[in-house]
């Protein structure tokens, strides 16, 4: 396997319903996890670009969590339709998407 150009990680955090920090699998982080893949494969993306799965990121207050390296740019409040965004401005247009960037206190 060659290094990826980008890696995607998704927050699919779960804990017990009613925990104060919440977490991004019950605010439908899988649902985002799947159209990444999705979209990897309709796209034939898988080699030049990378994404997986993570546990916590740390911004569950902002949830479903995608950070995406080696720029290290946090996304958050990400849906399903959110992620050809991602893909068409970050990935291939190396252009983060500023409507979805965390905010700075949030993601320094």
């Amino acid at each position: 396997m060659s290094k990826p150009i980008k890696h995607v990680l998704v927050c699919t955090q779960s804990r017990p319903e009613g925990h104060p920090r919440g977490s991004c699998a019950e605010k439908g982080s899988m649902d985002v996890l799947q159209e990444f893949k999705t979209q990897f494969e309709q796209r034939q993306l898988w080699g030049r670009y990378a994404v997986s799965s993570s546990g916590c990121l740390g911004t569950c207050g902002t949830g479903p969590s995608v950070l995406v390296y080696p720029e290290g740019v946090m996304y958050g409040g990400v849906k399903k339709e959110d992620v050809t965004a991602i893909i068409e401005e970050h990935l291939l247009g190396d252009k983060p998407v500023e409507r979805l960037k965390v905010p700075a206190e949030v993601w320094g």
